[in-house]
């Protein structure tokens, strides 16, 4: 049986308010949140947050109260954000990209009592949260709007409104209080809530800045979403190290570099497709060397592509492994570790975790041999909102199955190699739909790739491979389905192909699989050469 490889460390606090009142006190002028030319001080942003948690406890918002946030990200978003946990009451993040449906579902499901948007949804918000019982009114951020004459009330909200640190207490909310109600990207199918407790984020912060090395004279960049987690654990981190969380509007391949060294950006942790789209854009060693990055942590670095990564960016990149489940139990390859670029290792266990391989019984596998990946450790989210069948399922006799699988390697360090669900079985072989995605995107002219399913009478199953060109370029299928043949052993390539503009995305920039088409129609067919 696993052990904790490092001892577990203890909080920096005892919650997220008292966090940022302790950074306000010891470094009260110190830069915190840029973006877009604003900031705010530690000292700033303690203010404004007990004027947000002010306002909201006016309102009647209590503890354990659930309150959506579906805004772009900017000041706003951080300051709304640190209100609400300070408060007591639960964050609910909202995709800016969700429509009818899936607000809907965000919204019943969570029973929110506020939602706080700005001018832009809010047409979308009124006409949905009409339709769900909890949510009492709608706070709007950013210029007045006309006030309907019926429906639920709207009350303007100016985030950077001071409150008064003297008369605020952060003793009332405890680390294993939620937090947030973080919905994962459900990529096979509706969302579900992951229960996240302070302790949660401050640990998965702590163990985040401790794994990149980080101190006082660093700046940190966060690109991804707001609504999304890696947002909220970079803001933490800012906080327990006392440093700032530079904010961009949105990841923007071609721009990225200019922010960064108009910044003086020393870290960023990037996902899913961003290393890729970096990587594929033209050339620019003025910006992409002329920079202060000293580490980057990336979770799906292409093992293929991670020495080109180092040697044109100038800077290690190591990998980071967890789940919006798992959180501060994450696995990592240390930054001082430069022998396992283009290993594809994930790492070990973060302080006081442990991890494990399983086969199908739940016997433990040996190093080589493919098995889930188990996980343990403090913090990690008290489970599935409303859903407890799905609790029961991912939490079994105390280990986390996270539904990935790995193989271990003799130095200890975890290597993945495709999700439980995405293996593809074609005629008796097992095919992981992440080697052949990695292979496919190899190519020049393929900018992404995804692999899904297909029934077949014969073999039960065969790959379908989905393609986005790189702008302005072509490849013929057969030409592509050749450079796979090169590189895959022959039941891995796949049989149909299909080129598609642009891929449904997660906000973790993970492709939406359970939206892509699972038949034959549209594809080239490699066995007969014709298009279906």
């Amino acid at each position: 049986m696993p052990t904790p490889e490092r001892p577990t460390p203890d909080l920096p606090a005892v919650n997220i308010g008292q966090l940022l009142a302790d950074r306000a006190e010891q470094t009260p002028g110190r830069e915190f949140l840029r973006s877009e030319g604003e900031s705010l001080t530690f000292a700033e942003t303690n203010r404004a947050s007990i004027g947000v948690a002010t306002t909201l406890g006016r309102l009647g918002i209590a503890s354990g109260d659930r309150v959506a946030i579906m805004l772009p990200n900017g000041l706003d978003y951080p300051v709304i954000w640190l209100g609400v946990v300070r408060l007591g009451a639960v964050v609910v993040p909202c995709n800016t990209g969700y429509q009818e449906r899936d607000l809907g579902h965000l919204l019943h499901n969570s029973e929110a009592r506020l939602i706080v948007t700005d001018g832009e949804r809010l047409p979308l918000v009124r006409r949905v949260a009409a339709t769900c019982p909890a949510p009492e009114r709608i706070l709007l951020v950013g210029p007045p709007q006309p006030v309907p004459g019926e429906g639920i009330p709207l009350v303007p909200i100016n985030p950077m409104t001071p409150g008064d640190p003297a008369s605020w207490r952060d003793d009332t909310v405890s680390s294993g209080q939620l937090a947030t109600l973080q919905y994962t990207s459900g990529t096979t199918g509706f969302p579900k809530g992951c229960m996240l407790t302070h302790e949660y984020w401050l640990r998965l912060g702590m163990n985040a800045a401790a794994d990149a090395h980080l101190g006082e004279a660093d700046v940190n960049l966060v690109m991804t979403a707001w609504f999304y987690m890696d947002a909220a654990w970079n803001l933490l981190l800012c906080c327990i190290k006392g440093i700032p969380l530079v904010i961009l509007r949105r990841f923007s391949a071609s721009t990225f570099w200019q922010s960064v060294v108009a910044n003086e950006v020393t870290f960023f942790y990037c996902l899913g497709t961003m290393p890729t789209l970096l990587l594929k854009q033209p050339p620019n060693p003025a910006l992409e060397r002329n920079h202060r990055v000293r580490a980057v942590l990336c979770s799906a670095i292409p093992r293929e592509l991670h020495a080109a990564i180092e040697a044109r960016f100038g800077c290690p990149w190591r990998e980071a492994y967890s789940t919006t489940e798992i959180g501060p139990v994450l696995l990592s390859v240390p930054l001082e570790d430069s022998s396992s670029v283009g290993s594809g290792a994930l790492g070990r266990p973060s302080a006081g975790a442990e991890a494990r391989a399983v086969d199908s019984e739940g016997r433990e596998v040996s190093p080589g041999a493919i098995g889930e990946l188990l996980m343990r450790g403090p913090g990690m989210m008290l489970g599935y909102w409303k859903n407890p069948e799905a609790t029961a399922a991912w939490l079994r006799d105390g280990w986390a199955h996270t539904g990935d699988l790995v193989s271990q390697d003799q130095r200890g360090y975890y290597h993945l190699v495709g999700r439980l669900k995405e293996m593809i079985r074609r005629g008796g072989e097992n095919i992981a739909a992440a080697e052949v995605e990695a292979v496919l995107t190899e190519h020049p002219a393929i900018q992404a790739a995804a692999c899904v399913p297909v029934l077949d009478d014969i073999r039960g199953k065969e790959v379908k491979a989905f393609v986005q060109l790189q702008p302005g370029m072509r490849v013929e299928p057969e030409v592509l389905l050749g450079f796979c043949r090169e590189k895959l052993a022959g039941f891995k390539v796949p049989r149909y192909l299909a080129f598609i503009d642009q891929f449904p995305l997660t906000p973790s920039q993970r492709v939406e699989k359970h939206r892509l088409d699972r038949t034959r129609l549209g594809a080239y067919d490699a066995t007969t050469k014709t298009w279906n």
